[in-house]
């Protein structure tokens, strides 16, 4: 098997150190795994529209760790595999589009209502469709921004005072409403898939927050799922189209599992940590023998 050539592309404007750890690992990963990639900013690669790549400037792939959609189309549009495609990332940026696309997949979430769409400087001239979705929904409803990360566009209002108080903050900015699932409050399961199959889970639980997100506080600790959660989490990954991805999974009813989220660029550092897997590798193994067998 020849060395295959990729490029890791990243946001140009993000500088957080527990991004960068994500991008060693994988650099680190692509070495010990025959892959020659190298790091891209976004950046990096301003293409004009319309022009075309050489041949011998093309990768074999392209390794997206970034949510710049519009970068990810064109990159395609120039014949290079791209992993995650960017369709499958849009489909996870956006909250919205997750759960529309689960909900026809069959693929059972818990129940959401999606606001109507505003306009910035227009608001909210009625509460109509809040009181719509109290009725549907219930207190204490979550209240999710469709683009956010780590949970901080995540809140759960009481009444309808939080709720017509958390329209107001979230403005014109598209937003979705979903059932408080109390059995899962405060803890989920981060399942990680690659290639349609559970390669690590672990348990997260937060006794201080309704968000068992590790950057609110929350632990972990490593777990065998079951057959119902790691099924549900490839379903999942199968209906937005995903090559990888950290499944968010809720204990429902009787433990029946829901999905929450799935994350395209998943946080894989922390799984590391709790359960010494290193999803890196897994994620790189997994396109190289992808192009082979598109190959073959």
């Amino acid at each position: 098997m020849t060395m295959k050539k990729g490029w890791l592309v990243i946001n140009s404007f993000v500088k957080h150190n527990k991004f960068y750890e994500i991008y060693n690992m994988l650099l680190a990963s692509g070495v010990k795994k025959n892959v020659e990639l190298e790091l891209k900013t976004t950046t990096d690669l301003l293409f004009e529209i319309g022009s075309a790549m050489e041949e011998t400037e093309k990768p074999d792939f392209i390794l997206f760790w970034d949510k710049d959609i519009y970068l990810a189309q064109r990159l395609e549009a120039l014949g290079l595999p791209v992993f995650n495609s960017a369709r499958a990332i849009e489909l996870c940026d956006n909250k919205i589009l997750t759960s529309m696309a689960l909900e026809a997949a069959g693929v059972r979430i818990p129940k959401t209502v999606a606001a109507p769409k505003t306009y910035e400087g227009t608001g909210y001239s009625n509460r109509l469709f809040l009181d719509r979705a109290e009725e549907i929904l219930g207190f204490p409803m979550v209240v999710k921004e469709a683009y956010g990360s780590f949970g901080a566009q995540v809140y759960l209002a009481k009444n309808r005072e939080e709720l017509y108080a958390l329209a107001d903050r979230i403005h014109h900015k598209p937003f979705l409403m979903q059932e408080f699932v109390s059995e899962s409050c405060g803890r989920d399961v981060r399942v990680n898939v690659v290639g349609g199959k559970v390669i690590a889970s672990m348990m997260r639980h937060n006794e201080n927050d309704f968000r068992s997100n590790l950057t609110n506080g929350g632990s972990m600790k490593r777990i065998e799922i079951t057959e119902q959660q790691a099924e549900l989490a490839c379903r999942a990954c199968a209906a937005l189209g995903l090559d990888f991805a950290g499944v968010d999974v809720l204990f429902g009813p009787e433990d029946e599992p829901i999905i929450c989220e799935v994350n395209s660029n998943p946080h894989f550092k922390t799984t590391w940590e709790c359960t010494g897997v290193d999803l890196s590798g897994y994620i790189l193994e997994h396109i190289v023998n992808t192009l082979e067998n598109r190959r073959a």
